[in-house]
């Protein structure tokens, strides 16, 4: 396609990997999965093993290799605050494993009443719904035919009785890459004193956040999702809400003395950091923060924007291509879609298989917004829990997705476009693949690595 694009950012570890195909030979590895994890940055490698050799115990020792660690892992959370645009005289910022994780520790600290409303949108992830639902009634704004919803379906169910005390929203698509209109949500969550969560586990990686300049309360992300594949992500959340009340993970650091009968809990942020954290993942989240933010978001948001361009373009060839999701307005470079008379797994099974094209199909732990993006009846999705719950999942529903990251070469674009108009054209290849007992498609005569 006659699309030009801006030199890539930054490399990653692994542009360079190379993959078997089916027929013999192996392709430079494409890799168009950011969305579910993007690969190490460089940067972030050279961090951790720098600090490697002075890993040692956090908080806890007396001596010089534990006092650094330690500090580099309070400076890792001052980074993050920093990062996000939060105060750090009223925020803080804590390390759990991924955004899922953080979210339901936000959620059990919230301390919400059975009967309190969480307002949340059907184009959430998992992760900001089962949370919520299991401390509070869920109240939901749905997506038109476009897999979007506008501000004012928002702003109607924050004026529904009784008011929300949470809006829990996504601050991008991991399905569509659509980026809802956070400021015009927020502020209207806030004129009425509703608490605002956004999960930034798509955004943080690809666009600036300003928890201040937007009125966001608290805000989750995950470094896997950033270049940081080190295990850890960020809860930034109000001091005031982590001050009191039992933490959601109980033991060793929440706490300042114990007996079999009492307990005198530790302040924040030790309060809620239990156990032995994961100072090498903080310490890489940190280095990946740092360098999202020191490289300048100008020249990502100039390669993204173009990378969305070629992504539209190469897929608008594709005979029998479906797209899901708005095609218009501002976008990360994310697409999800099917093609004519192939399964979503074959399809994808194929582009890895014969073109070492790597992305993801299925629903991307968002049912209830592929649901509605594959226009499904009740009685479809009924069907669809019926045969998981026997274990059946060789005909569940779901789309393929391509997503590109500051990495994704104009060659990465192309190579998926010719891919997918390759597989259009020859349908009797499918005959090398077969499904699994997992329900999943392969190579009959797997390749060789």
């Amino acid at each position: 396609m006659d699309v030009t694009l801006p030199p890539r950012h930054a490399p990653l570890v692994g542009d360079d990997v190379r993959v078997p195909v089916l027929g013999g030979g192996s392709r430079r590895y494409v890799d168009l999965d950011a969305a579910a994890t993007s690969s190490a940055s460089a940067a972030v490698t050279r961090a951790v093993t720098d600090f490697l050799p002075w890993y040692s115990s956090v908080h806890r020792g007396a001596g010089a290799k534990s006092r650094y660690s330690s500090a580099r892992y309070e400076q890792a959370r001052d980074t993050l605050l920093r990062f996000a645009g939060a105060d750090p005289a009223t925020h803080v910022a804590l390390f759990p494993r991924n955004t899922t994780e953080a979210l339901n520790q936000l959620a059990y600290r919230l301390r919400l009443a059975p009967d309190d409303v969480v307002l949340t949108t059907a184009v959430e992830h998992h992760a900001n719904l089962l949370p919520w639902r299991r401390h509070a009634k869920l109240r939901v704004v749905d997506v038109d035919a476009r897999g979007t919803f506008d501000v004012g379906d928002v702003v109607r169910a924050l004026h529904q009785r009784p008011t929300p005390r949470v809006l829990a929203v996504t601050g991008a698509s991991n399905v569509t890459g659509w980026l809802p209109d956070l400021l015009a949500l927020t502020s209207a969550a806030r004129a009425l004193g509703v608490f605002v969560v956004v999960d930034a586990a798509q955004l943080a990686g690809h666009r600036p956040v300003d928890m201040t300049a937007l009125g966001i309360d608290a805000l989750a992300l995950s470094g896997h999702k950033m270049y940081a594949p080190f295990g850890a992500g960020a809860l930034i959340a109000p001091r005031s809400v982590l001050a009191d009340g039992e933490p959601f993970l109980v033991g060793g650091g929440t706490v300042r003395a114990v007996s079999f009968d009492d307990v005198v809990w530790a302040d924040t942020p030790d309060r809620d950091d239990a156990g032995s954290p994961n100072v090498v993942g903080a310490v890489a989240l940190a280095a990946a923060a740092e360098e999202l933010a020191e490289s300048g978001w100008s020249g990502l948001l100039a390669h993204e924007e173009a990378l969305t361009r070629a992504l539209d373009a190469e897929l608008a060839t594709v005979p029998g291509l479906r797209r899901y999701g708005a095609v218009t307005g501002d976008r990360l470079p994310v697409a999800a879609f099917n093609l004519d008379g192939v399964p979503h797994g074959l399809l994808a099974a194929r582009l890895a298989g014969e073109h070492g094209i790597g992305l993801r199909s299925g629903c991307f732990c968002a049912h209830p917004y592929m649901a509605r993006l594959l226009s499904l009846t009740e009685a479809e999705v009924a069907q669809f829990h019926a045969d998981v719950r026997v274990g059946d999942r060789h005909a569940l529903p779901g789309a393929v997705r391509a997503s590109a990251n500051r990495a994704t070469t104009p060659a990465d674009v192309a190579a998926l476009g010719e891919a997918l108009r390759q597989i259009a054209a020859t349908p009797e290849e499918a005959r090398h693949y077969e499904l699994d007992d997992h329900g999943d498609f392969v190579l009959r005569a797997p390749v060789l690595f």
